[in-house]
């Protein structure tokens, strides 16, 4: 009891209340400047947001590249301000900052040493974003992986593909990138049709489909423009194949293009036009193989070659 008595004795709590109410003030600074800086950040966004649409880019682009500028700019800003406030409460405590940072800046140059690989990341991540190269809600295919842009940090980025698998790819290790979603999109078919069709009428039923789709009030804000029938492309096995592209909004490129192959579909239906489809006909003349197969089918689809 009367060392207890002694320990009490030797805190002065006037120093320890001080320093008390001086940490209580930097957190109390600390909240406010977060909530300070999240209005600020509010604020830049839309304007930058009004920038982009007022130089002509279209509402969607701007605001998936705004929004992951910001997303950065709001993890480096929040790092600043914590790290900060750490550093005022340690001096508060009593501890001098100077060395604590001379160690600091040691530690770090031994860490740099072996975390190349993290400087690298960070640093290709930072041009990522300056060169606008890809934004989230993006559609890309990353060294063989695609997917759908969901996070872009400074150390990696996040993508989800159809199957809903999160591949994440350190941006230092980013070797080749594909994004099909920058500016506008497009859906590019071929369609096969059998040789004896005319393939003028084809392709004039292409367009016409096409121009028939664009005019509809759900798709007519996402075609950019008619459908662009390049022509007869290749001779297939079975059949001649006519490609084209449709132009779209960006990330509707596969919902525009399945709508139109389905009227496609309908459309060649109407017009007897035939897509065909490779079939393949086998011939036996092992009397012991023929046996076998019509004794497993009944008999119904095996037809003994003619000998005569």
């Amino acid at each position: 009891m009367e060392a207890i008595i002694r320990v009490l004795n030797a805190i002065n709590f006037e120093i320890l209340l001080n320093k008390a109410l001086h940490i209580l003030v930097i957190l109390v600074a600390a909240w406010i400047g977060a909530k300070m800086l999240k209005k600020l950040l509010s604020k830049v966004n839309v304007l930058l947001v009004q920038r982009g649409i007022a130089s002509g880019e279209s509402v969607t682009e701007t605001s998936k590249r705004i929004e992951t500028l910001m997303f950065l700019l709001r993890q480096a800003a929040y790092i600043i301000l914590w790290a900060t406030v750490v550093l005022m409460i340690v001096k508060e405590v009593g501890i001098e900052i100077g060395p604590v940072l001379a160690g600091a800046g040691i530690v770090g140059l031994a860490v740099g040493f072996g975390g190349q690989n993290l400087v690298k990341d960070v640093i290709s991540g930072f041009f990522l974003i300056l060169e606008n190269q890809v934004r989230i809600g993006d559609v890309v295919a990353i060294n063989g992986s695609s997917g759908l842009v969901e996070q872009i940090n400074f150390r990696t980025i996040v993508l989800r593909d159809l199957a809903g698998v999160v591949h994440i790819i350190p941006n230092g290790a980013i070797t080749s990138l594909s994004n099909m979603t920058h500016g506008w999109s497009a859906y590019v078919f071929e369609i096969g049709v059998a040789y004896h069709e005319d393939p003028d009428r084809v392709i004039s039923l292409l367009k016409k489909t096409g121009a028939q789709l664009r005019q509809e009030d759900q798709y007519k804000d996402l075609i950019i423009e008619d459908p662009e029938i390049f022509g007869l492309d290749k001779f297939g096995d079975s059949a001649v194949m006519i490609k084209g592209r449709i132009k779209t909004k960006p990330i509707h490129q596969w919902e525009v293009g399945r709508e139109f192959l389905r009227r496609v579909k309908h459309a060649f239906d109407e017009q007897n036009i035939e897509i065909p489809f490779p079939q393949t006909t086998l011939s036996f003349q092992d009397s012991e193989v023929l046996r076998l197969l019509e004794k497993h089918t009944g008999g119904d689809t095996i037809k003994r070659p003619d000998k005569g």
